[in-house]
């Protein structure tokens, strides 16, 4: 069997032990926007192995780069989206994403773009930035 690391599979005490910090701290990841469990239609949370290292990257950025949660939401508002996902110029024009540098794409509840309806837990651009090396990684690849 493949080990898929986007596979929901730890429950938010399970990930919080496995991260030695609180439930109260996922849930205050979570409610900042940087990051997004998956839910099952009960409202259980459940985090995948990439979940696990998002989260590492989040602590290793608070604690070794002394940058706040804000900081950090702020730096994940500026990644540039529209590029990513190629939308159009006049789905850029409604789209706070594209518009506002306070909140990641993610946070924002997208109405009439090309990310309507759309799952962005599952959108390239929130897969692309989950660890400390991909946002790197990501942010060279964008570059000229």
């Amino acid at each position: 069997m493949i080990n898929n690391p986007n596979s929901p599979k730890y429950t938010i005490s399970s990930a919080a032990n496995l991260l030695s910090i609180s439930v109260h701290t996922l849930r205050m990841y979570e409610r900042e926007g940087l990051i997004l469990p998956y839910k099952k239609e009960s409202g259980q949370r459940l985090y995948s192995d990439m979940d696990i290292e998002r989260i590492n990257c989040i602590r290793r950025t608070i604690n070794e780069d002394k940058i706040n949660i804000e900081g950090i939401r702020r730096i994940l508002s500026l990644i540039p989206c529209w590029n990513i996902v190629m939308c159009s110029q006049s789905d850029r024009e409604g789209c706070l994403a594209y518009s506002s540098h306070n909140k990641p794409c993610w946070m924002i509840n997208h109405k009439d773009n090309y990310c309507a309806g759309k799952d962005c837990r599952e959108c390239e651009v929130y897969q692309s930035f989950g660890t400390c090396d991909s946002i790197k990684k990501k942010l060279k690849e964008l570059l000229p």
